[in-house]
């Protein structure tokens, strides 16, 4: 595998450059990155929150950064990976100071951790799903000033557009008490959350987007932090969000396959991420973990409680692991870098029946 610093090398070499109106073009195709902690590489560093919803503290970014980030892991995320894989450089985050506007002809990173695709998920503390939509109606602008509205257009239709969302959604109800369930029903939350990120993506299509890249909702009703919701079935995966998951993984699924036919040139991608994390708890050995369903950092049962780093303002009390790469999780609710990197390569080139139609790897090589 190509570091981090070689590959930044490697890209210069082998990406074709051009200069036009002094900023630089490549023919690569760029990626934007939009969602949640999940792909957020470090765009709530630099917002007014609280520091439950940051990751810019040790021993986040341990492994390959040898630093914090701002992401929630060890080390790389998966559109870390998506970048390396697709010859570009690391894609940096939307509200990073100093982003030069060469970075952008690459893409950018709009996610934030805690992020909904419901603007009352975590009000305030997140950048929301539709706010990243506004961020990046912002970016194409600047590329069609910048390098001219032809050049910007080729950008933005030759770009591959990354989500992950939707999970906060479901979770959010539950960590703040709220009775919202008492007034709606399971199905009608689900159709708000599916339907307001269809919304995002024709948003995207209507701008010029073409290909798109999607994540279905993965088995946090089983990661560490669910198991210790219930004190009366400590280990059990929580039902509640269960349901909610899977609906939402139904309806997204559908409504995908309705905007292939309902938008021309629309190509998608859908990773079943549901499937690949649930194996990675379940089989760890089979995936070369020693733990599926204890977390790395963390305290309490399976390290389920979220004090990774002080997290909760009590930062004598958490436990870390002494060999991250054993760990599916590396807090009570993220993947580890080694787990990232598996879940990015079925992303990249998997087959049909866990990446399709398209995988993004096909994605990237079309025109």
């Amino acid at each position: 595998m190509v570091g981090v610093r070689q590959r930044d090398l490697v890209v210069s070499v082998f990406v074709r450059k051009i200069q036009d109106n002094n900023n630089l073009v490549t023919n690569q195709s760029a990626l934007f990155v939009f969602g949640d902690s999940v792909f957020d590489a470090g765009n709530n560093n630099y917002i007014d929150t609280f520091s439950s919803v940051r990751s810019n503290y040790w021993p986040y970014g341990q492994t390959t950064f040898k630093s914090p980030t701002g992401r929630v892991s060890d080390g790389r995320l998966i559109p870390d990976f998506i970048a390396e894989y697709a010859w570009l450089p690391l894609i940096p985050p939307n509200l990073q100071p100093f982003n030069g506007n060469n970075q952008f002809t690459y893409g950018v990173n709009f996610a934030s951790g805690g992020a909904g695709a419901l603007v009352g998920t975590f009000s305030g503390l997140v950048i929301n799903l539709r706010t990243q939509l506004n961020n990046f109606k912002k970016v194409e602008k600047m590329l069609r000033s910048k390098l001219g509205d032809a050049e910007g257009k080729r950008v933005i239709s030759r770009a591959v557009y990354l989500f992950h969302i939707g999970l906060n959604d479901y979770q959010y109800p539950f960590t703040t008490n709220s009775s919202i369930f008492q007034s709606i029903s399971n199905e009608k939350y689900v159709d708000y959350v599916v339907g307001n990120m269809t919304d995002v993506f024709k948003e995207v299509y209507n701008l010029g987007g073409r290909k798109f890249g999607f994540l279905n909702t993965g088995p946090y009703d089983c990661a560490p932090a669910s198991l210790v919701i219930d004190q009366t079935k400590i280990g059990s995966c929580f039902q509640p969000v269960t349901k909610l998951i899977n609906l939402h993984n139904k309806k997204l699924l559908n409504g995908l396959r309705r905007l292939n036919h309902e938008l021309s040139g629309f190509k998608y991608s859908l990773h079943d991420y549901h499937t690949s994390l649930a194996e990675r708890i379940n089989n760890p050995s089979k995936y070369r973990f020693k733990e599926g369903k204890k977390a790395c950092c963390g305290s309490g049962p399976f390290r389920g409680i979220n004090t990774c780093g002080g997290r909760m303002g009590l930062s004598q009390n958490y436990e870390l692991c002494e060999n991250v790469t054993d760990y599916v999780f590396y807090d009570p609710f993220h993947l580890t870098e080694k787990a990232n990197q598996q879940i990015a390569e079925l992303i990249w080139s998997g087959p049909t029946n866990i990446t399709g139609p398209y995988n993004l790897k096909a994605l990237f090589e079309l025109n």
